[in-house]
């Protein structure tokens, strides 16, 4: 059995705070300086200039891309020869508190949904906790802004809705996004599980890279067809137009009930941030 201390935890928590704000993943920029080229608006390509410099001036200049740092959303997977020496729960909080002070991140977090008093420390995190083989850690922090998780949806399907169904689930969502997420977006897709796991898949599907696709060639296949889909409504980077509405769309599935199909799209921004670390 390998023991892990929570001071470690700590430590790598804050870290994966401040560099997932500050630095923007790499499959990203390229993207922007793929849309300085090919999107068709002129006011499009600009703004993916915009997006391009200001990652590059929050990599420089050690500061947050976006003015709002998010809600820091935690995936763990923890082998199942790893000990735990304390709490693991308590010491990824105490390092999403930390490192949010000391990168100067904006606490968004409030302790009650209807009071909206400040935590002042970003805390609590939405942590996700699975077991795994082997004995390492893996923690993935994804700060999470509410611009884009705002425009999310969920829908429980009966079967007989099809692929169909889903396909114009998920248009509609985007359409009726419009502007308000911040375009050009990322789209994860959860697909089966019930209520709440669709969501998680769904949120779990941002995660990916960009090109990454789907190991299931259907639904890689699938994903292709509803980027292209939703890159013809015409929305375009921040809503002014043009053929860039979404940088990539991604799918996850799992098992279901026989008599359900849920369908769970979660959005992400331009900045669609995670970073994470093996102990």
């Amino acid at each position: 059995m390998r023991i892990i201390e929570t001071s470690k935890i700590v430590e790598e928590v804050e870290k994966l705070c401040i560099n997932s704000n500050y630095y923007l993943g790499e499959d990203i920029i390229f993207k922007y300086k793929e849309g300085i080229t090919k999107e068709e608006s002129e006011t499009g390509k600009e703004i993916f200039e915009q997006l391009y410099e200001n990652a590059k001036i929050a990599k420089d200049f050690k500061k947050p891309i976006c003015q709002d740092t998010g809600m820091a959303v935690v995936f763990v997977e923890l082998g199942e020869e790893v000990h735990i020496n304390g709490n693991l729960e308590t010491a990824i909080n105490e390092g999403v508190a930390k490192g949010y002070k000391k990168g100067y991140l904006r606490k968004s977090i409030v302790k009650d949904p209807l009071f909206r008093e400040n935590t002042n420390d970003n805390t609590p995190a939405v942590i996700h906790i699975s077991i795994v083989k082997g004995d390492k850690l893996k923690i993935v922090v994804a700060p999470k802004g509410f611009g884009s998780e705002n425009m999310s949806q969920i829908k429980m399907f009966p079967p007989a809705a099809g692929v169909e169904g889903i396909k114009e689930f998920v248009l509609k969502v985007v359409e009726e996004a419009g502007p308000n997420p911040c375009p050009p977006i990322i789209v994860g897709v959860g697909i089966g599980g019930n209520f709440e796991h669709s969501a998680l898949l769904a949120k779990k599907a941002l995660l990916r890279n960009i090109g990454d696709r789907n190991k299931n060639s259907y639904y890689s296949e699938l994903e292709i067809e509803l980027l292209e889909k939703i890159n013809r409504l015409g929305i375009g980077p921040q809503g002014f137009g043009g053929k860039i509405t979404a940088l990539d769309l991604f799918i996850e599935t799992y098992p279901t009930h026989i008599a359900g199909m849920p369908v769970a799209v979660n959005i992400g921004c331009h900045v669609n941030r995670h970073k994470e670390v093996l102990i």
